[in-house]
């Protein structure tokens, strides 16, 4: 039976012999393109793209020295996507949150909300990988360390937002921000972040424990 160790040893193959991650970087290429194309506000698009322009071109050097699993992949690719779509028409007029709002009856549109807790859930996963292939940590530190990542990298990026808004032209910066009017706007979308980081990494070490349990001990419990 396969083991949590044999599991996070088979890393993604590199590039040029990775079709899935051929498809993924073609696909997200074309999605960021589209999304380019008259976004509601230019501005604001290009200020919630610096970070990936910053990040993608950091991921594709270091592929070589680091391949992540197919699976870190799959889940950063799906990350960008959402990002992409925000930064499209502003997180506040992202047409599927008004859709989920006017479903729901919510007071606001909740996409930029959506896209914090899919940070956490979806990120925390390739941050433990480089936790535990990197820094070669184990134990309850190969989750508590990814963890504080999200935290840090969640609480950092509001504060960046704060500053663009005030440097920035006034409602370009209300634009990026996003709060729609909370004044708890910052610590929610934190609070979600936290939450979807909480939920990986519980599925992440349900899945573990699970690939380590003996086979004769699988059979018992079908019976």
């Amino acid at each position: 039976m396969t083991s949590s160790r044999d599991f996070e040893a088979h890393v993604g193959r590199p590039f040029g012999e990775n079709r899935l991650l051929q498809a993924l970087l073609a696909a997200y290429v074309l999605v960021f393109a589209l999304a380019a194309i008259a976004p509601h506000d230019r501005g604001d698009w290009l200020l919630e793209n610096l970070l990936v322009l910053v990040f993608a071109p950091v991921l594709a050097l270091t592929h070589r020295r680091f391949t992540f699993s197919n699976l870190s992949y799959l889940l950063i690719f799906a990350f960008l996507v959402l990002h992409a779509l925000g930064s499209h028409y502003t997180y506040s007029l992202t047409p599927p949150g008004f859709w989920i709002q006017d479903t729901f009856g919510l007071d606001r549109n909740p996409y930029d909300r959506i896209v914090h807790f899919a940070f956490g859930l979806l990120l925390t996963y390739p941050l433990r990988e480089i936790g535990r292939r990197v820094l070669h940590l184990r134990g309850a530190w190969s989750y508590l360390v990814p963890f504080l990542a999200v935290l840090s990298i969640s609480a950092s990026y509001e504060i960046v937002e704060s500053w663009a808004a005030r440097i920035v032209d006034p409602e370009l910066g209300t634009a990026f921000l996003g709060t729609q009017g909370d004044e708890w706007d910052a610590q929610k979308d934190m609070s979600l972040a936290v939450t979807g980081s909480i939920i990986s990494l519980a599925a992440t070490a349900a899945f573990w424990r699970f690939l380590d349990r003996e086979p004769w001990t699988l059979m018992q419990r079908a019976h």
